[in-house]
């Protein structure tokens, strides 16, 4: 029999390449085989390799934040049980990725039901992955037949695109190869609109209360960027004249070089001017956050009574909600009002920024905000942050690096609101090729740990990314919500929280990148200077910090009352 001349996977292969998939992240795997030898010979898009699933995911979410669309192709079983935390991280932070699977063919699935034949990396339950992906994705979808595959890949996808959630398409390893239609149509998000009568009753109750405060402010989180709204957020700051911040996983969505904004908002740990404006502020105006518990102080009654607050699962003002918000409709109406009023735009106040912390001398040793003010001081000096993304783990860094000023849109990554150590050196790879620019990575070394095989997928694609791992040997962040004693000089750090001794130069060398060490300001300075000039290979760089340091951002977090700490006691990992 000859074989079809369309077949199941080219149909998926054209979909993806048509919405804008350049890159696909892949740990192959014999039931996928099929899909990943049709990508290897689809034209428009590259099939790149990972280490291992974590790796793929990761890479895969990193990609998916500046193209609006991600997809990671790993193995039945084994491959998705591992992706799942890239794809609930994926799924918090509305990041359109697909993870995209095979299970056993038809006749061996009869032969797992029939005679009880458990195949190579099955729980038993041939329905099992496609469950447990349905708790963390807009549509999980099993392909069993080549008649259905089309319409089902174009809903998951049309799910996908709309709701800038993930999917998963696992598709029976027989049916890959089986031949099926072929495209009809494009596929684009469904447009999200609100009803009128809400919408207007929404937007009459916001003016009056902005219009009757003496000090309000926007405050932006990462649906603006999702949604593709950034430009219309710009033309509300601009119309409006008020200032505004945004959460730490928004950080970056407008240029942060305007007067109008304020620094980022990370409750305590946010730069002093930042906390004074928004503790004397009379109604924030919230759009597109998602609210973590970095943001307790900021929904105590009083504040959040008086907040307005859109986003894409929810519309109030105070305790009073409205249905059927789109949370574009709402940036567009808002900016309306304020085009049409006398007395705007308002001027925004000049806001000084904070002075460095700690300088110090060449010969001194490394501290976290020392770090912190080399590293963002060369970047400006050396004219790079139009050049760069930071990525930064969810560690004490993300805290410290938040403090930052004077960044260019959609220059700053991290996975503020899932927080899944390691993120930020497996995302590395696909904010590479999703941004066109060179990703600047600062992780934890617990983090950094949990995923350093990455360094050699980076080595593969020719990357000149710059890794710093913050050696410090312990799970600093964790043990300062643990017990903040532990950073006296009486005190001790929980075993749990201690990390063993990485020669990193080895470990640089054995995976293929230029490693480099730092442990005062002189070296930091000279390090700097060399990777600068990198172009097809990564820079691994083991910043020295002592133990016990402790920078004063997470000093303030760990220091709240038990009740509004992130973490409680203890933090996993």
């Amino acid at each position: 029999m000859d074989a079809p001349s369309y077949t199941v996977a080219q149909y998926l292969a054209d979909r993806l390449v048509e919405c804008g998939l350049r890159h696909l992240f892949a740990v192959p795997g014999d039931y996928a085989s099929a899909f990943l030898k049709a990508v290897d010979a689809t034209d428009g898009i590259a099939r790149v390799p990972n280490i291992n699933e974590l790796g793929s995911g990761y890479a895969a979410d990193g990609y998916a934040r500046f193209t609006g669309i991600g997809a990671a192709c790993v193995q039945y079983g084994v491959g998705t049980f591992s992706a799942l935390n890239c794809a609930a991280g994926s799924w918090v932070e509305r990041v359109p990725v697909a993870i995209i699977s095979a299970s056993p063919s038809t006749a061996d699935r009869a032969l797992e039901n029939e005679e009880a034949v458990l195949f190579h990396h099955s729980t038993g339950d041939l329905d099992a992955d496609r469950d447990i992906y349905a708790e963390i994705t807009v549509a999980s979808e099993i392909v069993e037949d080549a008649e259905l595959a089309p319409a089902q890949i174009d809903g998951a996808i049309t799910a996908m695109l709309t709701h800038r959630r993930p999917i998963y398409i696992e598709v029976l390893q027989d049916i890959w190869i089986a031949a099926c239609a072929r495209p009809q149509g494009r596929l684009e998000a469904l447009p999200l609109t609100s009803d009128p009568d809400a919408l207007a009753a929404l937007l009459d109750a916001a003016w009056a209360r902005i219009a009757a405060a003496k000090r309000p402010l926007l405050w932006a989180g990462v649906e603006i960027q999702r949604f593709g709204l950034q430009d219309r957020l710009q033309a509300l700051v601009d119309a409006s004249g008020l200032s505004f911040t945004t959460t730490s996983l928004g950080k970056t969505l407008l240029d942060e070089r305007q007067a109008a904004f304020i620094g980022t908002y990370a409750g305590p740990a946010s730069p002093q001017s930042t906390r004074d404006i928004v503790a004397a502020a009379d109604c924030v105006v919230a759009l597109g956050t998602i609210i973590t518990d970095d943001y307790l102080d900021i929904m105590k009654p009083a504040s959040f009574g008086t907040m307005i607050e859109v986003n894409d699962e929810e519309a109030r003002i105070g305790w009073a909600s409205y249905r059927d918000i789109a949370l574009g409709d709402f940036v567009d109406g808002l900016c309306a009002r304020f085009e049409a009023a006398e007395g705007f735009p308002r001027a925004a106040p000049a806001l000084a920024q904070a002075p460095a912390e700690e300088k110090g001398e060449p010969g001194e040793g490394l501290t976290y905000v020392r770090f912190y003010e080399a590293l963002t001081g060369f970047l400006a000096r050396e004219a790079m942050l139009d050049e760069i993304v930071l990525i930064l783990g969810e560690s004490t860094s993300l805290y410290v690096f938040g403090n930052l000023f004077g960044l260019p849109r959609d220059s700053f990554v991290a996975q503020a609101a899932w927080g899944s150590l390691g993120h930020e050196t497996g995302s590395a790879l696909g904010v590479a090729l999703g941004s066109g620019k060179r990703p600047i990575v600062v992780a934890g070394d617990g983090g950094f740990m949990m995923i350093c095989q990455e360094i050699s997928s980076l080595v593969r694609a020719g990357s000149n990314a710059i890794v710093f791992v913050m050696s410090n040997r312990g799970y600093a962040i964790e043990q300062a919500f643990v017990d903040l004693a532990a950073f006296t000089p009486q005190g001790e750090f929980a075993a749990f929280d201690v990390l063993p001794a990485w020669d990193y130069l080895a470990l640089a060398k054995a995976f293929g990148a230029r490693g480099f060490r730092a442990a005062t300001l002189g070296e930091l300075a000279g390090v700097l200077a060399e990777v600068k000039g990198l172009s097809d290979v990564p820079a691994l760089v083991e910043i020295v910090i002592p133990p016990k340091d402790l920078p004063p951002q997470l000093a303030r977090l760990a220091a709240l009352p038990p009740k509004q700490r992130k973490y409680g006691r203890s933090r996993s990992r």
